[in-house]
């Protein structure tokens, strides 16, 4: 495909309902932040932007645990979120939110030009209701059991354990976030989007990257699990989505008679793209219809893989609907980044917060960055660890790229009083270091046209790996007296390095790039400055400072006892809410007995179900458990449970549960099996 003459680049918008964690900057805001820093420098034209996500379920139900309201939240966490991304180097055009009245108007005009299309369907039907909380139910504010993978903590429009698509009424045992009381149906107006009508040109967009025969994007450069997420949506059958909710928080539905409807997010959030660029173009002086119109733009977003869907699928079909807009040129998605050997999770307090990781470390934002970008989940998910992070900083950033520039420029203060000397003839082996200069920016730019970000980190840092390599094996210190000519040509070349660091290493470390130059008087954000001549002959540099601090064990010691005690404060204060009351006779109509586990296998392509095989004193009968995370097949077969025996059967994964394994469950979310103290044997009743 042609070169672009634009591009337009978005990262997904935090909900502003808490701090930033590391998983939100290695999923959609690093690898934008290196790639758009990248396009800057080659001299192309990028806008790249985004803002705070303030409405939906997130921001409400974090207002009504505190308290307040849900604007004082937003306030709070949009000045945090948008002074973390500054301090770390997130170079953002613009940093919007969707709560201004700007926003609020243009989403509605988008929504209006919709409904006037045509594009919409409303639909009287039966959601569920809260009578506690005395209102309807977005799908997030219900939670209950995944039937694709048992799951027992999926939302009502999407379970983040396996990723699939859920409605609420797919929940299994469907309970409200809200009270905690199982919530009932009744009837409501929606106004729905039928995605079922796009499949066919979606197909031909996501597996092709065609629409109506003309070419949209290439697609051997979508990652895999991007294009398989997508396809197995569409091969399922798109099923209609309601693009408003029941909520008093939100844009307001412009049509008369929708009081007490607002915007669904997913419909909300996308065009708050769209107005964060008017606002930039505004502030800029220059019309923004070319980044969302022209087809000679690239658009791209830069997601975690849970918004997938909703990046592929629904905005696209919201684009095409509109007319006037162009389709994402490419999505690519990142996974999800792992702490500690357990999953990210901000209601356990299991997490690095960023703002709070450059209190303990001013100004050390590249020694994050160029971690986060060395385990990027870029196909698979990974893992942070404070440890890799200490061996990382130390090994790599002081010994390799730190140890080399001081070497270089030590030397040349010491030889040469810090003025670039001339070299002589160049030999093999400084040929072959010429070339690795002259080659690594070109190796670094195709792979970040690529979306390969921790390959170009890599390859970006080879470049000082073989000034390293070169000044050790040349050893310019022993010839000083016996050859002080080569030694010139040796520290020539050294600098000559140095000097390019900063411009392959810029989009990764932009705050240390930034010293190198300043000390060499070079340029760094200049990607054609790059060559094997950069510093002049005869140029007076300036002594650098220490790149990189190495980390010690005592300050990773700190941090992992920082995370546990911020886990355990966490488990204290979270207690589920009560559920709503039950007579005393629903209470004796439950069969609870003690049941002996006889066998247990796991249930293939699931993670978290096994296949037990349990003798109840009556029979011996099949159940479905979601503990295969918790507990070895081997390790439960012998157990004393308690069982619920007369629950309905219900087929998980294609196998029918008989009834339920009762389970405990703390605020870190570990299982335990409620066991008789003293024994008991299969068919005891539990009164």
């Amino acid at each position: 495909m042609k070169d672009p003459k634009r591009y337009m680049v978005t990262s997904a918008l935090p909900y502003a309902n808490g701090p930033l964690h590391i998983g939100h900057i290695a999923g959609a805001m690093l690898p934008a932040d290196i790639y758009v820093r990248y396009l800057r420098a080659a001299g192309e034209d990028v806008v790249w932007i985004c803002g705070s996500d303030e409405h939906g379920a997130a921001i409400t139900l974090r207002a009504k645990k505190e308290g307040v309201t849900p604007k004082e939240i937003v306030d709070r966490y949009h000045s945090l979120m948008s002074s973390t991304f500054e301090n770390f180097g997130i170079s953002f055009d613009v940093y919007d939110r969707t709560s201004s009245p700007e926003h609020h108007e243009n989403a509605q005009e988008f929504f209006l030009n919709l409904l006037e299309k045509g594009s919409f369907e409303v639909k009287t039907e039966k959601q569920y209701f809260d009578v506690e909380a005395n209102q309807f139910l977005a799908d997030r504010y219900i939670i209950g059991t995944c039937p694709k993978c048992g799951h027992d903590h999926a939302y009502g429009d999407q379970c983040e354990n396996c990723g699939s698509a859920l409605s609420p009424n797919d929940l299994i045992d469907p309970r409200s976030v809200l009270s905690g009381s199982k919530p009932e149906l009744r009837e409501t107006s929606l106004w729905y989007l039928p995605m079922g009508d796009h499949e066919e040109w979606l197909k031909s967009y996501i597996e092709e990257g065609t629409l109506n025969g003309e070419q949209q994007h290439d697609v051997k450069a979508w990652k895999k699990h991007v294009i398989g997420q997508c396809k197995s949506w569409i091969d399922s059958g798109l099923q209609s989505r309601a693009m408003t909710r029941d909520l008093d928080w939100g844009v307001q539905v412009p049509v008369e008679g929708a009081d007490g409807k607002v915007l669904y997010v997913w419909l909300d959030a996308p065009i708050g793209y769209i107005t964060a660029t008017k606002r930039w173009a505004e502030q800029n002086n220059t019309d923004w219809k070319p980044y969302w119109q022209e087809k000679d733009t690239q658009l791209i977003h830069f997601i975690g893989k849970d918004n997938i869907v909703f990046h592929c699928l629904i905005f696209p079909i919201l684009l095409k609907e509109h007319g006037d807009y162009i389709l994402p040129y490419n999505v690519p998605a990142n996974e999800f980044m792992n702490l500690e050997g357990d999953k990210i999770s901000t209601s356990r307090n299991w997490a690095v917060w960023l703002h709070e990781y450059l209190e303990d470390f001013p100004d050390k934002q590249d020694e994050m960055r160029y971690v986060l970008c060395s385990i990027m989940p870029e196909q698979k998910d990974s893992e942070f660890t404070w440890n890799d992070y200490k061996d990382r900083v130390n090994n790599e950033l002081a010994d390799i790229l730190g140890n080399f520039v001081n070497r270089a420029v030590v030397l040349t203060h010491k030889y040469y009083d810090g003025i670039v000397p001339a070299p002589n003839e160049f030999t093999k082996v400084d040929l072959e270091l010429i070339k690795v200069i002259e080659e690594t920016p070109k190796k670094v730019a195709q792979l970040l046209k690529s979306y390969r970000f921790r390959e170009a980190q890599l390859e970006a840092m080879n470049l000082a790996r073989a000034g390293n390599k070169y000044m050790t094996e040349e050893e310019p210190w022993k010839l000083a007296k016996t050859d002080p000519e080569r030694v010139k040509t040796i520290i020539h070349l050294c600098l000559q390095v140095t000097a390019n660091l900063p411009i392959v290493l810029n989009p990764f470390l932009p705050f240390t790039s930034k010293k190198i130059a300043g000390a060499l008087g070079t340029v760094h954000e200049d990607w054609n400055a790059a060559s094997t001549t950069l510093l002049e002959v005869g140029t007076a540099i300036e002594k650098t400072p220490i790149l990189f601090v190495k980390v010690d064990d005592a300050t990773v010691e700190a941090q992992m006892a920082k995370l546990e005690a911020s886990k355990a404060q966490a488990a204290e204060k979270e207690v589920e809410p009560v559920k709503e009351s039950i007579d005393f006779d629903q209470f004796t109509g439950m069969d609870l007995r003690i049941g002996e586990i006889t066998a247990a296998e796991r249930i293939p392509k699931t993670k978290k179900l096994l296949k037990l095989s349990v003798k109840t004193g009556v029979d011996e009968r099949t159940v479905v458990s979601g503990i295969a995370e918790h507990y070895s097949p081997e390790e439960v077969i012998g157990k004393k449970v308690t069982m619920l025996l007369n629950l309905a059967p219900r087929k998980i994964k294609g196998v029918e549960s008989q009834g339920m394994v009762l389970m405990s469950e703390d605020a870190q979310g570990n299982l335990s099996f409620v066991s008789p103290e003293k024994g008991g044997k299969a068919g005891d009743t539990v009164r």
